[in-house]
């Protein structure tokens, strides 16, 4: 069968029919966000627990902290951003096994590993293990938040692959909102029990993902990848144009490039270049993390509690709600108007509320109503972070960059903010505020719209078009044409194009 797999000229043809299989996968996949949100998120509130602070920090006056106890900042800062140099590393490494293994073993390897560093977490009783658990389980997660993008966006149709691919983001806050609900209802626990509850929640995550993926398929367009067509077939056996479209591409990439890591920095940064791809899909996940919302995640609860914000456990429950309820918007606002526009708005009401957060909180320093600003423009900032930058997302070396940022931000941060160190406290809000000054630029000035495109018609997209004038590039022909992939009967969109009558509408063969 797959020797004769013939492609189409046709634009509408190539794409494979949007059916419930392909939400129910899609949605399915998307759980690891659920576990990559959870990791994430719960070590927030751990931190702020009385026990945690008592068992792993030190004496301090009751002026400093009401509980009379603090981790310090070196600990802190270990503790947190060690789960990002191990995401880092298994980013890495998961895409260069979702290409050998397939995506479906790599994420499921990568639950193992994770699963491995959240019993070392939960077995332990000092630092050292808490935080070799942290990295083991950031390999894990790596590897999965690497991996379940790069399978979701192979799988899904292009009409929705904007939609399914923002399910995973909106998984994420609920597994970041999930993390602070634990979190709350085990703070007052007198023993280790307080912090074994939240980590151990992690294996419910990991074991569900990964024997759902038992049932689901591996994507096509790996087993194209691998010559191995009629597992392609099986694995997509709704629309065989598509595949014969996928396998034009790939025959494509095959005669200008290999497929090796050195590959990625080749071409330079012409339009053509995959140097020119490569930085462009790593700045945009530096500058994910430049907005700030991972300290907002990260330091939250210790964060609130330093400023003065009663029940800080409360208070950063509060915006994983906003987070969760504002995300599933991004849904209609990503097919409405596209991920550039949405980019560099987002950017702009952003940098405004953190630049207001900052002067009220400088101006009316230990005010009722800092506070009051602190929380409502926290909670607009993240609105904004979830309908906007929130749901972009990169596979591999791009998400690989994600979490070098992610790490960086993580281990300075208690420096420049702790009372003991920077002391900036709420002042940091204009450091976040400056840094979204230069993601408006960058999304402004180098992101292209890829809204509508399929995977394919994006490689090409990216070689005919600017950044400003990608919104307006139409697909014009397909790979299958291209590379001979059609039966040479079957009329092309130019050539119909050329011969129809102006008042006569192309019918099938209309282009999108």
């Amino acid at each position: 069968m797959a020797s004769h797999l013939v492609g189409t000229a046709d634009l509408n043809l190539i794409e494979a029919p949007v059916t419930w299989h392909a939400y129910l996968i899609c949605g399915f996949a998307s759980f690891g966000g659920i576990l990559y949100g959870y990791d994430s998120g719960y070590i927030s509130g751990v931190l702020g627990m009385p026990y945690v602070k008592k068992h792993f920090g030190h004496v301090v006056p009751k002026s400093k902290d009401p509980d009379g106890y603090i981790i310090a900042t070196s600990r802190k800062s270990l503790i947190t951003s060690i789960l990002s140099a191990g995401t880092f590393i298994g980013a890495l490494i998961g895409g260069g096994a979702a290409e050998r293994l397939g995506r479906r073993l790599t994420i499921m390897l990568s639950c193992l590993i994770f699963s491995i560093g959240v019993a070392v977490q939960v077995g332990t009783v000092n630092i050292a293990g808490l935080v070799a658990g942290r990295f083991v389980a950031g390999l894990g997660v790596g590897g999965v938040s690497a991996t379940v993008i790069l399978y979701v966006s192979e799988i899904s149709p292009r009409k929705v692959r904007g939609l399914l691919v923002s399910v995973y983001q909106w998984a994420i806050t609920i597994g970041l909102l999930v993390a602070s609900g634990v979190d709350q209802g085990c703070k007052n626990r007198p023993d280790r029990s307080s912090y074994r509850i939240p980590i151990g929640m992690q294996f419910i995550w990991a074991f569900i993902l990964a024997v759902g993926l038992f049932f689901l398929p591996e994507s096509p367009r790996y087993y194209v990848k691998c010559g191995r067509m009629e597992d392609a077939l099986r694995s997509w056996s709704e629309f065989e144009a598509e595949l014969a479209e996928i396998k034009a591409n790939f025959e494509y990439e095959k005669q200008i490039a290999s497929t090796s890591w050195a590959d990625c920095f080749k071409g330079g940064m012409s339009r053509r270049g995959n140097l020119h791809r490569v930085i462009m899909g790593t700045c945009l996940q530096m500058f994910q993390q430049w907005t700030g919302i991972n300290f907002i995640f990260y330091y939250g609860t210790t964060f609130f509690l330093q400023v003065g914000i009663k029940n800080p456990f409360l208070i950063s429950t509060i915006t994983g709600i906003v987070n969760v309820t504002t995300t599933p918007a991004s849904f209609y606002m990503m097919e409405k108007f596209g991920r550039r526009k949405l980019l560099i708005y987002g950017a702009a009401v952003m940098c405004a509320c953190e630049f207001i957060v900052a002067i009220v909180g400088v101006a009316a320093k230990g005010q009722h109503a800092a506070e009051i600003c602190l929380i409502v423009f926290t909670c607009f900032y993240i609105a904004a972070f979830a309908t906007t930058w929130g749901p972009c997302c990169g596979v591999a070396l791009a998400t690989a960059s994600n979490w070098l940022w992610n790490c960086i931000i993580a281990v300075i941060t208690p420096y420049i903010v702790d009372e003991d160190k920077g002391n900036l406290a709420v002042k940091v809000f204009f450091v976040w505020g400056s840094a979204l000054v230069l993601c408006f630029m960058f999304a402004f000035f180098v992101v292209p719209e890829t809204k509508g495109l399929s995977l394919e018609q994006v490689d090409k997209m990216l070689e005919e078009s600017t950044p400003m004038t990608s919104a307006k590039w139409k697909p014009h022909d397909t790979f299958a044409h291209e590379m001979g992939m059609v039966d040479k009967q079957e009329p092309t969109v130019s050539h119909l194009e050329e011969h129809h009558s102006p008042a006569e509408p192309l019918g099938r063969y209309n282009a999108v």
